[in-house]
């Protein structure tokens, strides 16, 4: 599985790569935390149960507390609220002891500290399902499963209208919303536009291969031989949804003026 190294240097990369699109809106505090809640974060319970049997006692407990803790959402729901409150605290003791300099003069913020562990756990696990257990993991063998392997996939029509049909909306659907030169005051409406129409998208996507892997009897596939429901949950779920976190996660307002932009 994913070291810490990899861990690490995942979170880290795209921490900087956020700091500079945001115009570090993402600050050097944001990728500290998010970072090391995709390193080290779940992995708490794996080293917890190591640190146990080393130890010679609690072996019992130290499994209860993997089993526990490595997950991407009870990490969150059994941490969040602890870890958060260390984090925010930390960021606080940093900016004063000039440990860790931040733009915008501010720690971080209990809420952001919360955004951005859920996101680090999410990040962590991106990773895990992919490179785990010899390529044999239970979400990994989820994703497959949701391609058709029995004999070569037959081309079916429905599935080429359904499918043509939901991409024809999407790509016209985004150049409709796009059509026009946006202004200030109507970019962030097409923005937000183009992300419901890809939700809306998406969704209907899922739906429609859900309905024939899961609700046809017999089952036929989907999209000819492609694991599509499982790959788009997949993407949603753990690359997607941590890096929207992130976003959330940002500090209000640009922190540097326009001439002192950073250079990409």
């Amino acid at each position: 599985m994913p070291g810490p190294g990899a861990h690490m240097m995942y979170a880290l990369g795209l921490g900087v790569g956020l700091m500079g699109l945001s115009n570090v809106r993402f600050t050097p505090h944001h990728c500290v935390v998010y970072a090391a809640n995709a390193f080290l974060g779940p992995d708490l319970g794996s080293f917890s149960e190591w640190l146990m049997s080393t130890l010679g006692f609690g072996q019992r407990l130290g499994s209860v507390v993997m089993e526990s803790v490595h997950h991407p959402f009870y990490y969150v729901f059994i941490l969040g609220v602890p870890l958060c409150l260390f984090y925010s605290w930390v960021s606080r003791v940093a900016l004063q002891k000039g440990l860790l300099e931040s733009p915008s003069g501010v720690p971080l913020s209990r809420l952001q500290c919360l955004l951005l562990v859920s996101a680090g756990s999410l990040s962590h696990f991106f990773l895990d399902h992919l490179f785990e257990e010899n390529g044999r993991s239970s979400t990994y063998l989820w994703i497959l499963s949701t391609g058709w392997w029995r004999n070569r996939a037959p081309i079916n029509p429905d599935a080429v209208l359904v499918v043509g049909f939901l991409c024809t909306c999407l790509i016209g659907g985004f150049i409709y919303i796009n059509r026009v030169k946006p202004s200030k005051a109507n970019y962030e409406r097409q923005i937000n536009q183009s992300l419901q129409l890809i939700l809306i998208i998406a969704s209907l996507y899922c739906l429609w291969c859900a309905i024939q892997i899961y609700w046809r009897n017999p089952p036929q596939p989907a999209i000819g031989e492609e694991a599509d429901l499982g790959v788009l949950i997949f993407l949603l779920v753990y690359f997607f949804l941590p890096h929207s976190l992130c976003i959330l996660s940002m500090n209000a307002r640009d922190l540097i003026e326009p001439s002192e932009e950073l250079p990409l």
